[in-house]
């Protein structure tokens, strides 16, 4: 009787280790999921998304959006060269042209519609503004 009861005891113990250790791990079912790096994100000073701590990403797809008559990331840091996808989505048309020099310029972008340019090849800071809406202004910066 004696051996029933510890095997008992030792069973009920075992299911609780095994409930405790999957609670532990996120509720995936026992076993603690891999932990791969976040991407780091930066989407500039105005701090609207800016989960890596590090700095500005030069990695992730580079992309600024149009919306509510301003440019976001205001500030966006990306390689010499890369293509740089502007989406519109405002109701309202819109460009993307540097200041001083045209390094850049997309042209007219019409609501809801998609282009592409590519960044300059000389590392720098590269302000731009919508020629359209001279308020809105934001920065590029090849790294």
């Amino acid at each position: 009787m004696r051996n029933t009861a510890r095997t008992a005891l030792t069973a009920v113990a075992a299911a609780l280790i095994v409930t405790v250790a999957g609670g532990c791990s996120g509720g995936t079912g026992g076993t603690a999921p891999s932990k791969s790096p976040a991407p780091s994100v930066s989407h500039g000073p105005s701090g609207a998304h800016s989960p890596g701590a590090t700095g500005p990403s030069v990695t992730a797809p580079a992309r600024i959006t149009i919306k509510d008559f301003a440019f976001k990331p205001a500030t966006l840091t990306v390689r010499p060269g890369a293509k740089v996808t502007v989406v519109n989505e405002d109701s309202t048309a819109h460009d993307v042209s540097a200041t001083g020099p045209k390094a850049f310029d997309t042209g007219t972008i019409e609501p809801g519609k998609t282009v592409t340019f590519t960044a300059p090849t000389k590392p720098g800071s590269y302000p731009y503004v919508c020629d359209i809406h001279p308020y809105m202004k934001a920065t590029l910066s090849v790294r």
